[in-house]
């Protein structure tokens, strides 16, 4: 089977890629016609579609369907879309496709109309100051929207200002600013502002400016200078710490930089270190300071030789300058000082118990302005025990009092004075010394028997010790160790008693013989080690006992009572006293029981003056009134035990004192014997409950008969008034008429 041959287009249906300017300004505007010939003239209808006719940018392209005429109707712009790519389609009037569809592309061609546009207005370069000829600088570029492949975006660069100098040059194709000529000085210009070009058409065509800002960075090529050769300074004496003046430089550099910030150096002049110099880090000028006092009266004069360069090496091109040496003359302005005591503090040493009187040292001060007459006197301004007294011109210390140990006020032994030394200057000045003064210890107290009283054994070898010990208000080495050691003067005791040393403050007792028992008092003699010893000979009671098989004493009370004989003053008062103390309570504690009880007693048969029911119901048994004997028979009262209760529960009617209140009065009795009942009940309640006092039911009663045919007692004065009658007379009436008396009286 053989391939069949590629069908053969026809040239009318086949279009050429159609050119047409942008911006063309004539509208609508025929761009080609297209025709297919099979089909009679009118028989066939077309159509385009793609970008520009049926996409966006919509309404740009059209045809004329019956004549195939493709028509541009809106100006183009390359920089937009350079071209546009359409389908072409050909119908019978019956729809059906004559030819295949055939591509029909417009291609859109430039017009220089765009200006070259510089990347930025300003452009920023740095060089240093002196750079050769041919250092570049910096680059500036532009772009233009023109096409590239033609002229219009053929762009070339050229400097149209800089200044009569001429220091830059550009590369008319890169935009590349380089130096052009030597002698790039900071100090005379720093700056410089160059307006570049761009235009395109190789130059010729549209153009446009911006600005080139080049800065000239400093380097070290000018030595900093004094203004002056010498420069004159004052300063107190004694002044350290302070600021005495300034030396005034000048740098031509850029201000702040390191080839303009300035270093001193004092050179010659100070051999001891007293100034020093620093630099001011806003006016770069030197600031002469003191670091050590100066005395007015060892040297009142001083010349000082300072230099100064910058922090940053000098260029080796830069010239040297004359003025980097500059002479600093400093006066020293004499001032009153204050006095100073050269040993500070000063120790001493003093024995306890010095007399009064009694010179121990003298502290005095000098002055160091021996260029002025002045007079120095003394005080004392810190003694706290007012031990000391001070000679004001002289400085002699004495002593004012006996010092002795113990002593609140000293320190380890020490005691603290401070003196004061004043000068007479204008103002006048002054200065503290300290006095330390060591109180040596005297040997001045003998050692006592501690305790002055024991028990021991009667029988050698069974208990038959006791450990003594000894105090010493001395302080080392007047104390310990001590020598205890029986009576020389007493002989005869070494056959019944020994001691024997048991450490530094303690011995031991021991019988040699049997002893009776009994008081024994032994004369010992104690020793301290001072220097000189001291001794003293104390009397130790002893309590000999009965002993026991192990030792011990055995009657415990005997040994305790006979061995209270040897109980001292103090403690035999302070037991004494304990007693008496102990007394006194109990007394008082009984005292106050007494009265508690008298009290319950008073108020069982005395309630407040407040209380009616106390006021009324206390009274002696006085009968009935004359309409009372039918209504009650006493006799009930007077014998108890012929008429016995009936057998009832206790049954509180009344108790205040309780929450269990009746919620109603009781029903009054209406016969003797219901009183009877009523009166047993309310003393049967009463006994019944211990937490009440028993007048709180016993003694209420809510019947007392009916009333009196006789006159009320008030009666008998009724023609008086209240003026007229005394009433004074109730007072003596006794308690039970209190009352009356306090109404009436």
């Amino acid at each position: 089977r053989q391939h069949e041959a590629p069908r053969r287009v026809k040239r009318a249906w086949v279009i050429p890629p159609i050119s047409v300017s942008e911006n063309h300004k004539r509208i609508p505007h025929l761009l080609v016609q297209i025709k297919s010939d099979k089909q009679q003239p009118g028989g066939v209808i077309y159509s385009i579609k793609g970008p520009g006719v049926d996409e966006e940018p919509l309404g740009i392209f059209s045809i004329d369907k019956f004549s195939g005429k493709v028509f541009l109707n809106a100006m183009l712009d390359r920089e937009e879309n350079d071209r546009y790519r359409l389908r072409a389609f050909a119908l019978d009037l019956g729809g059906v496709t004559l030819e295949d569809p055939t591509d029909l592309e417009i291609i859109v061609v430039d017009q220089n109309d765009n200006r070259p546009l510089f990347r930025q207005d300003v452009f920023t370069g740095r060089v240093v100051e002196g750079a050769e000829p041919g250092t570049c600088v910096m680059t500036v570029d532009a772009t233009d929207a023109d096409d590239p492949d033609t002229d219009n975006a053929a762009l070339r660069y050229s400097i149209l200002e800089q200044g009569p100098a001429g220091m830059f040059s550009i590369n008319a194709t890169t935009g590349e600013i380089c130096t052009a000529r030597p002698g790039l000085d900071r100090e005379t210009t720093g700056v410089y502002n160059l307006t570049v070009q761009a235009a395109d058409m190789s130059g010729d065509g549209l153009a446009t400016t911006a600005m080139a800002v080049i800065y000239l960075e400093d380097i070290n090529d000018n030595p900093p200078e004094f203004t002056k050769e010498e420069f004159s300074m004052e300063v107190e004496e004694q002044a350290a710490g302070v600021d005495v003046g300034k030396v005034f430089v000048h740098d031509k550099d850029l201000a702040g930089s390191p080839s303009w910030l300035a270093k001193f150096t004092i050179l010659e002049g100070d051999p001891e270190g007293a100034f020093a110099i620093r630099t001011d880090p806003h006016t770069n000028d030197g600031v002469l300071s003191v670091v050590k006092p100066l005395d007015h009266e060892v040297r009142d004069r001083f010349e000082l030789t300072v230099s100064v360069q910058n922090e940053r090496p000098l260029e080796p091109s830069a010239p040297g300058s004359p003025r980097a040496l500059a002479t600093v003359r400093v006066r020293v302005r004499d001032v009153n000082e204050a006095p100073v005591f050269r040993e500070n503090p000063r120790r001493i040493s003093v024995l306890e118990g010095t007399p009064p009187g009694t010179p121990i040292t003298t502290y005095t001060a000098s002055d160091p302005d021996t260029h002025q007459i002045q007079t120095l006197t003394y005080a004392l301004l810190y003694d706290p025990a007012d031990w000391l007294q001070l000679e004001p011109h002289a400085g002699t210390v004495r002593t004012k009092r006996e010092l002795l140990h113990p002593s609140a006020f000293l320190q380890g032994g020490w005691y603290i004075a401070l003196v004061l030394a004043r000068d007479d200057a204008e103002p006048p000045l002054s200065a503290t010394g300290t006095l330390s003064i060591e109180i040596l210890e005297v040997n001045d107290h003998a050692p006592q028997l501690q305790p002055p009283a024991g028990v021991l054994c009667g029988r050698p070898g069974r208990g038959g010790t006791l450990l003594l010990g000894a105090t010493d208000d001395d302080r080392p080495p007047h104390g310990a160790p001590f020598h205890f050691q029986l009576s020389p003067q007493h002989p005869q005791l070494a056959r019944n008693w020994s001691l024997a040393r048991f450490n530094v403050t303690h011995a031991v007792l021991a019988v040699l013989a049997e002893l009776p028992e009994g008081l024994y008092s032994l004369p010992l003699l104690l020793r301290d080690s001072g220097t000189p010893p001291r001794e003293q000979q104390q009397l130790l009671n002893i309590s000999v006992c009965h002993c026991g098989r192990d030792g011990a004493c055995l009657d415990g009370v005997l040994a305790a009572a006979t061995a209270g004989a040897g109980i001292t003053l103090g403690a035999l008062m302070i037991i004494l006293g304990s007693t008496v103390l102990l007394l006194v309570l109990a007394a008082l504690g009984a005292a106050r029981v007494r009265g508690r009880r008298r009290a319950l007693r008073k108020g069982l048969l005395q309630r407040s003056r407040d209380d009616m029911r106390d006021n009324i119901l206390n009274y002696d048994e006085q009968g009935g009134g004359e309409e009372d004997q039918d209504a009650y028979d006493i006799n009930q009262l007077r014998h108890p035990e012929l008429f016995a209760p009936r057998a009832k529960p206790p049954l509180r009617r009344d108790a205040p004192l309780s929450s269990g209140t009746p919620m109603a009065p009781r029903k009054l009795p209406s016969s003797p014997s219901d009183i009877e009942d009523f009166i047993n009940e309310g003393l049967e309640a009463a006994d019944s409950d211990p937490s009440v006092p028993p007048y709180d039911t016993a003694l209420i009663y809510d019947y007392e008969g009916s009333g009196s045919v006789a006159s009320p007692l008030s009666s008998i004065v009724s023609s008086l008034t209240d003026e007229d009658q005394d009433y004074d007379y109730l007072s003596e009436w006794g308690p039970r008429f209190r009352r009356l008396a306090d109404l009436y009286g």
